[in-house]
């Protein structure tokens, strides 16, 4: 059985704008996105969604994977008839958008990833080893303990996902902007990797670390309002 999302929308649909969809990171929910739909909800309709499991939209039965959300998002689109977006993910979300992009590319006028990352070897080691630890470690108690197995989840989407061959990005033509902290768990080289493997992406550094468009907000919301903007 389908799920039904919790989502948080501004704004309204004006001629010259697509819907903007924000897909947050792991663990979280559409309120980390609060600055960006105040600030886009004055010009566009956007939409935060909280992904399976997250926030306020139930687990259900479905496997808790990326690519199980990329087709929740599809789900989502198609209920609301919403035909073309323009799409904004941070952290998983940004692996999220990237994947439902290769799958659906006609679906994606303007895709923004923030924080995005292809396989874990992408994350800095000081950020990524103590995840897989804390899986190891959940993943052994997680058929006895709901918790457990709640946390297993979540940190499994980080040891196990996405798995992305950065060859399968040549595929994406849509015109994509990469965003990224200074201070970033995100390693360059790997965000450099993603820029050159899509036909069509630029790649923005910004002062601050892996939660800029919350902690940064003014000057992400520029960048990313010149970029959706432009012809």
């Amino acid at each position: 059985m389908n799920i039904t999302h919790y989502y948080e929308e501004r704004g309204q649909e004006f001629v010259h704008s697509r819907p903007l969809i924000l897909l947050h990171g792991n663990g979280e929910d559409s309120s980390y996105f609060k600055h960006q739909l105040d600030y886009f909800g004055n010009n566009r309709r956007v939409i935060a969604i909280d992904t399976r499991g997250h926030g306020k939209t139930p687990r259900g039965e479905q496997p808790f994977t990326i690519r199980q959300f990329s087709e929740d998002l599809l789900r989502f689109l198609n209920h609301h008839e919403l035909n073309q977006i323009d799409l904004l993910g941070f952290s998983d979300g940004g692996n999220i958008a990237l994947i439902f992009t290769m799958n659906h590319p006609e679906r994606v006028h303007r895709l923004i990833l923030n924080g995005a990352n292809l396989f874990g070897s992408g994350v800095k080691s000081r950020y990524q080893l103590p995840i897989i630890a804390g899986y190891k470690v959940a993943n052994r108690f997680a058929k006895k303990d709901p918790k457990a197995l709640k946390n297993a989840e979540m940190l499994g989407l980080m040891v196990n996902d996405p798995h992305i061959d950065p060859r399968d990005l040549k595929r994406v033509a849509v015109k994509t902007l990469l965003i990224t902290g200074t201070k970033d768990m995100i390693k360059d080289s790997h965000t450099e990797l993603i820029r050159n493997s899509l036909p069509n992406a630029h790649w923005v550094r910004l002062d601050g670390d892996h939660f800029i468009a919350n902690k940064e907000h003014e000057e992400f919301n520029c960048v990313a309002e010149i970029f959706l903007d432009e012809n």
